[in-house]
């Protein structure tokens, strides 16, 4: 008999750990099971991926469920039986694990549902199935954590399943082959000690934690392969200070340079040892994703969430002092007692933490989460397709939700891309707040029809300098002197990342400077001074490699792309003054 565990992923780059976490744990408990793995994305022609799983010919197919994907599932699963009618159908995954019967009754192509963790489960599956002989029904009664359609079409309920030890499950990674240019996840943990009313993992008021021992070694293995990310998924990786400690301080002693870790943390719990760890490390080794999701004590509260404000913010200000760290910042907008005002207060609060990126993502109501109880009491409204985004609250009207989308898109584009650094720190100071900065931003492009188009990277810089170019149009005193300072910053941003070969309609010109250029790489070839790395290449080349721009305030920049920052991969960048010789200084 062949089983085949489908997973429809967000993105190429993802991969599914639950799919392959079910595979090892039921390959050593059944190790006779014939168990496949296919991965797709929601890209993918949903006849594409029919095809592939006919083409499988299993008798059993596994379906992991969310909001991401569940309409694609669903599409199949209405397919699928037709194409191979005999074939077991049954959905796993927090979509479909609070509310199994509906699901059923609504499918009557499903045979059942695994509620919850489903390793166990799964594995209890495949003995079921592969211990029936040919032409006798599967015994399901016994299996612990179902939700069943039974032989006479009844829909029936099994008690919920044991929650595993995390040391029973079985490191899944054999090699890596399939995951060169994928994301890979890790847990060693599951569970979280919170309760925030928004999320699926409060459900599970217990944390397991792997064993240190067991963590070490399964560390080795992607330090060995050099694997480039490794994503831990646990819910809130600092929650317990020895496991902590233990991890960051193994990745520090057995870094190979190239790897790079990824947590989940609350900032606020991070203490002096820990932030000394943290200060250790090699620029790029680890990264942080810190949930704020609001700074409004009443939503706080509300949410069911424990955060200090100030205490975050320390731990931030001291990470982000080490230059060393990614941080990732995250807020959602919906939350009850987050009105507009509050929510543009809560996002400036955040902005001005200076995170590398700040995340503004909205409400989803989840199945089973304690916010899907609560949408009459806040009036929530929300789409009724995943991903349940909110639409409107009792303090968020949808018109302000649309304003939000768009400051979003904003966001995104000029600070989250990091492509804008020197032009944004510019630009807050012509503003009162952040949020009126990037709100102004949106306007500009809902004014002039800008949104809904892939623009590239040249056309978002020349939009901006033409949203500066109006802010400052209009004659009033020293309007040309700083247009002209936003003109040298946008080029100064746009050659940091690399040295394109389109220039924007608004550049400076630079022919004026081409002799003193060349004579500048001319004196580099001979005798470096600025340009290390570039030994045995002539001047000519030396100019392609390098890039050096003539500002409109009288000074060069030299973009030395051999030599970047290792956190945000920025090239080194060199202020100069012309010196007949070269022999210029740093501004």
């Amino acid at each position: 008999m062949k089983f085949l565990l489908a997973a429809i992923n967000a993105k190429y780059i993802h991969s599914n750990p639950a799919v392959y976490s079910l595979r090892a744990f039921a390959k050593q408990k059944q190790p006779g099971a014939e168990i496949e793995i296919g991965e797709y994305t929601i890209n993918h022609q949903m006849e594409q991926i029919l095809q592939d799983i006919f083409r499988r010919k299993p008798d059993f197919v596994g379906f992991s469920c969310y909001i991401w994907n569940i309409s694609h599932v669903l599409e199949l699963v209405r397919d699928l039986h037709k194409v191979l009618p005999e074939c077991e159908i049954w959905l796993g995954g927090p979509e479909v694990s609070y509310d199994a019967e509906t699901v059923l009754a609504k499918e009557p192509d499903v045979r059942g549902v695994m509620r919850g963790e489903g390793e166990l489960t799964f594995s209890d599956l495949v003995g079921a199935y592969m211990e029936r002989n040919p032409g006798e029904t599967v015994l399901l009664e016994e299996i612990r954590g179902i939700t069943y359609r039974d032989n006479a079409g009844k829909i029936r309920e099994n008690s919920p399943q044991r929650l595993l030890s995390m040391d029973e499950i079985p490191f899944y990674y054999g090699d890596m082959t399939g995951f060169e240019n994928r994301i890979v996840y890790y847990e060693s943990s599951r569970g979280c000690p919170f309760s925030c009313s928004y999320c699926l993992s409060s459900i599970d008021k217990s944390v397991r934690f792997r064993s240190l021992s067991l963590v070490e070694r399964e560390l080795d293995f992607f330090l060995s392969h050099q694997t480039p990310q490794v994503k831990f998924v646990d819910r809130t990786f600092n929650c317990r200070r020895e496991h902590t400690l233990g991890i960051w301080r193994y990745i520090l002693e057995h870094d190979n340079g190239i790897t790079n870790f990824h947590f989940e943390v609350s900032a606020d719990l991070l203490d002096e040892e820990e932030l000394e760890v943290i200060s250790a490390m090699r620029p790029g080794l680890i990264q942080l994703e810190i949930g704020v999701q609001s700074t409004n004590p009443d939503t706080i509260a509300e949410i069911r969430r424990k955060m200090n404000l100030n205490r975050l913010k320390k731990a931030v200000d001291r990470v982000h002092s080490y230059r060393n760290t990614h941080q990732h910042l995250d807020l959602i907008a919906g939350l009850p007692y987050e009105g507009y005002e509050s929510f543009l207060k809560s996002f400036d609060d955040v902005y001005r933490m200076e995170p590398d990126q700040l995340q503004l993502g909205f409400l989803k109501v989840l199945k089973g989460s304690y916010m899907s109880e609560k949408t009459g009491d806040y009036k929530l409204q929300y789409r009724s397709v995943p991903p349940y985004e909110v639409l409107s609250t009792k303090w968020l009207s949808y018109e302000e939700v649309i304003r939000l989308k768009a400051m979003e898109e904003m966001v995104e584009v000029y600070y989250n891309s990091g492509q804008f650094t020197g032009t944004m720190k510019l630009l807050e100071k012509e503003f009162r707040t952040p949020s009126e900065m990037f709100l102004a931003l949106a306007e500009y492009y809902e004014t002039n029809g800008l949104f809904g188009f892939s623009h590239s990277r040249i056309a978002r810089y020349e939009i901006l300098y033409r949203f500066l170019a109006e802010k400052y149009g209009g004659g009033q005193s020293g309007a040309a002197q700083i247009l002209s300072a936003f003109r040298d910053s946008l080029i100064y941003d746009l050659y940091l990342r690399e040295n394109v070969k389109s220039r924007p309609s608004f550049a400076c010109d630079q022919t004026p400077y081409k002799r003193p250029m060349r004579e500048f790489f001319e004196a580099e070839a001979k005798q470096p001074v600025w340009l290390t790395g570039y030994d045995g290449y002539d001047s000519r080349q030396i100019s392609k490699m390098a890039h050096l721009e003539a500002l409109e305030d009288g000074s060069y920049v030299l973009f030395d792309y051999r030599n970047r920052d290792p956190l945000s991969g920025n090239a080194r960048a060199v202020r100069l003054k012309y010196h007949a010789s070269w022999e210029g200084g740093k501004v």
